[in-house]
Parts: C-alpha cells; sequence; structure tokens
C-alpha cells in the first residue's frame, strides 16, 4: 500500500473520532488541555488496536477466501463509507457525550472504531504492514480527535458531519481502487 493511500485510510478512519470529538467540545463548552489530550490518547489507542485485531481476524480466514478477497475488500470498504455517508446525511442526533468520565470516553472511542476492524479485516487479503497502517491510523486519530475538541467548541457538531461525508466517499474510492486494481492485473 503507498504511503499517499495509507494516509488517506488513516485520515478516513480518524474523521468519525473527529466528528464524536467535536460534539463532545461542543458540549463541554471549554475543555481543558488534560480533557483535550485524554481524548486524543483514548481515542487513538483504540483505533490503532481495533484494525489490528480485525486484521489477525482475516488473515486466520484468508486461506478460504483467496479467490474472492479483493471483492471482500471491496465489500467491506465501500459498505463502511456508504454507512459513513449515511450517518453524515442523516446525522446522528444528540449522541454527543456530555459527560467527562473515562468510562464513557472509552465507549465512545470503541463504538466509533469498529469500522477501523472491518477495515483490518479487508486488510488482510492485501499485501500491507499492518503495524505501519495501525500507527498511522493511531497518530491520525490522536491529532484529529484532539482538534476536534479544540474545534467543537468553534464550530460545533456541523463540520464534524462534513467531514464524515468526505471520509466516507474516500473509503469507497479505496475500495473501488482496490478492486480496479486487482482486475487489471
Amino acid at each position: 500500500m503507498s504511503p499517499s493511500a495509507i494516509a488517506m485510510l488513516a485520515i478516513s478512519m480518524s474523521v468519525d473520532a473527529f466528528a464524536v470529538s467535536v460534539g463532545r467540545g461542543a458540549a463541554i463548552g471549554r475543555p481543558r488541555f488534560s480533557e483535550v489530550l485524554r481524548t486524543g490518547v483514548v481515542f487513538g489507542a483504540v483505533e490503532a488496536l481495533t484494525p489490528v485485531i480485525g486484521w489477525a481476524a482475516g488473515v486466520a480466514a484468508s486461506r478460504y477466501v483467496e479467490a474472492i478477497d479483493h471483492w471482500i475488500a471491496f465489500a467491506l470498504l465501500v459498505g463502511v463509507g456508504l454507512h459513513m455517508l449515511y450517518a453524515a446525511i442523516r446525522g446522528s442526533g444528540d449522541s454527543t457525550p456530555k459527560e467527562r468520565s473515562l468510562s464513557v470516553l472509552l465507549a465512545t472511542a470503541v463504538g466509533t472504531s469498529l469500522d477501523a476492524m472491518a477495515v483490518g479485516v479487508s486488510l488482510a487479503f492485501l499485501n500491507v504492514n499492518i503495524v505501519v497502517i495501525a500507527v498511522a491510523i493511531g497518530i491520525a486519530t490522536f491529532f484529529m480527535s484532539a482538534g476536534g475538541m479544540l474545534v467543537g467548541r468553534i464550530v460545533g457538531e456541523r463540520l464534524g458531519r462534513a467531514a464524515e461525508f468526505v471520509a466516507g466517499i474516500a473509503l469507497c474510492a479505496l475500495g473501488t481502487t482496490i478492486l480496479f486494481q486487482h482486475l487489471s492485473v
């Protein structure tokens, strides 16, 4: 996977954490710097771990589905992308946690990282270095979620939904590119 594809994937995977963090920042009002860092660390760590879990599950199943792996990667990436598009268009209501507890933050981070687990499964069917990708996703998510907290008090939820829409399109494009590259060989 090229560095630009890894960057696009990392940013796409971190946009849902950005959207939630914008909402958290708006709900909290004036988040302290420690709250911003804690949000970035929790979201980044969880978002880096989940694609590795998905990748491990995919590797275990890869020998059974090698002939159709490109279709599976395409379906998972496009499926996650379409889900992100749907969520951005429909809106998520008032799902922004107003509490500052670590358990609420952790539950939110796990909820937003499930798409990264699905993407991790699709990465198992490609020849990629999952550690590099997981670290890139974790770092991107740290900065996107910490930045989202700071942005949230200024712009509110609107920017988060627009970013999620763009990320959904990017994931659909990445899945389509993988399919076309495999079929054109």
